[in-house]
């Protein structure tokens, strides 16, 4: 069995190079190999073929239920985000990065289009402890689907987190939650506390100055 490979100890050719395109039946056979690796690592959630050294696109997602991705293609993209993620192939490393909400992508294996999201579901008029408890909970791991799927496509087009990654401008200094802080979007310049400028500022749109 194939394994990942590690890219801060191992050279792979394929890391950086967007994947060739495979048939239906390629790619489950590829797809069934990837899941089979994750299985018996279980740390990860996905994994695309050039991470175990197979130049193809095809990956595998394990969410909140298996996903396989063969030749997949965006169609539609929502609102970008801020969001940390890390990867099997840079172990240990993890980054700031932007994502969408929700995507709509097509793949070789299905004519449909498939729609994800991260998006709260419009509520239902229960408001109880539990049921809030559990859309919360529904909706992070939709979110998490979402974004997989988005740094799986990465990887099939020769890209990875360090490609997407947000540098904050906040390094050493340690800023007090009510201090005023000056910031700006390269257009308009804003002067807020920081306790309400961090989320902007790590979103990486806003940089202090």
């Amino acid at each position: 069995m194939k394994e990942v490979i590690n890219c801060f100890k191992d050279n792979n050719p394929l890391f950086n190079k967007p994947l060739k395109e495979v048939s239906v039946e390629e790619g489950m056979e590829i797809a069934k190999e990837l899941f089979e690796i994750l299985n018996k690592r279980k740390d990860g959630i996905g994994l695309a073929a050039n991470q175990v050294g197979i130049d193809a696109q095809v990956a595998v997602i394990n969410v909140r239920e298996p996903i396989i991705l063969i030749n997949p293609k965006y169609v539609e993209t929502g609102d970008e985000i801020p969001y940390y993620e890390g990867c099997l192939s840079l172990p240990g490393k993890a980054v700031h990065t932007k994502r969408y909400n929700s995507v709509v992508i097509k793949t070789a294996q299905d004519d449909s289009n498939w729609y994800f999201s991260g998006a709260p579901n419009p509520t239902d008029g229960q408001t109880g402890w539990e049921k809030q408890e559990r859309n919360k909970n529904d909706q992070e791991l939709r979110l998490l689907e979402t974004v997989c799927i988005q740094h799986e496509i990465d990887h099939l087009n020769g890209l990875n987190i360090m490609d997407r990654q947000v540098i904050s401008t906040i390094t050493n200094k340690k800023i007090g939650r009510n201090e005023k802080v000056t910031i700006t979007d390269g257009q308009k310049t804003k002067e807020l506390k920081w306790k309400k400028a961090e989320s902007l500022v790590e979103s990486g749109v806003w940089k202090i100055v």
